[in-house]
């Protein structure tokens, strides 16, 4: 799935009560499954100029880069710290965790050759899912617009809960990133 319905449906399910210490938890924990690819992405991209072919074709697979995708994409890990945050009872890590599994379990079946090792220490074996979130081949033309309708319906949650203005205003920027996201999906890569 794409990052922002991650963040929207994290923020949705486990930003609960509306306080701001849960919602910048749940938003945090849903984005942390993908922070080392936007940081390695970002910094070879922009900062060391490197092409995007070479970054999303032979470094996002290179074992450097799928080592650091194990830890941060990994159900042992984040059940393990999911567990401590439920035995401890700490609310803010229940909703980190929470929406960091909840990527985890929606990205597992939606990555047909770009998967990563999802039960990493115990294995580094990856599903490789015969559908796809963004590859037209695999199913992109009916998961995008299921997508955005799921990522409308939890941006539609977070806003009757009646959050504070910066998490209204995040949710409606995240959604139409989602959109956006999907009309490229759809539009630009499927039909090129």
């Amino acid at each position: 799935m794409n990052t922002p319905a991650h963040l929207l449906m994290g923020a949705a399910l486990f930003g609960r009560p509306a306080q701001t210490s849960i919602l910048v938890a749940a938003f945090a924990g849903a984005a942390m499954p993908d922070l080392s690819l936007y940081l390695m992405a970002g910094t070879s991209l922009f900062v060391l100029g490197i092409p995007a072919h070479t970054v999303f074709n032979e470094l996002y697979f290179s074992s450097a880069w799928q080592a650091v995708f194990a830890i941060d994409n990994s159900f042992v890990i984040w059940g393990v710290l999911m567990a401590v945050a439920l035995w401890r009872k700490v609310p803010w890590a229940i909703a980190l965790t929470g929406a960091a599994l909840l990527h985890l379990a929606f990205d597992f079946p939606l990555h047909h050759d770009d998967g990563r090792p999802h039960f990493w220490p115990l294995t580094g074996w990856v599903f490789d899912s015969p559908i796809s979130y963004w590859d037209r081949a695999h199913g992109a033309r009916w998961v995008a617009p299921i997508e955005a309708g799921v990522a409308t319906v939890c941006a539609a949650v977070i806003w009757r809960r009646r959050p504070p203005l910066w998490v209204a205003v995040l949710t409606g920027a995240l959604l139409l990133a989602e959109f956006r996201v999907v009309r490229q999906w759809l539009f630009i890569f499927l039909y090129n």
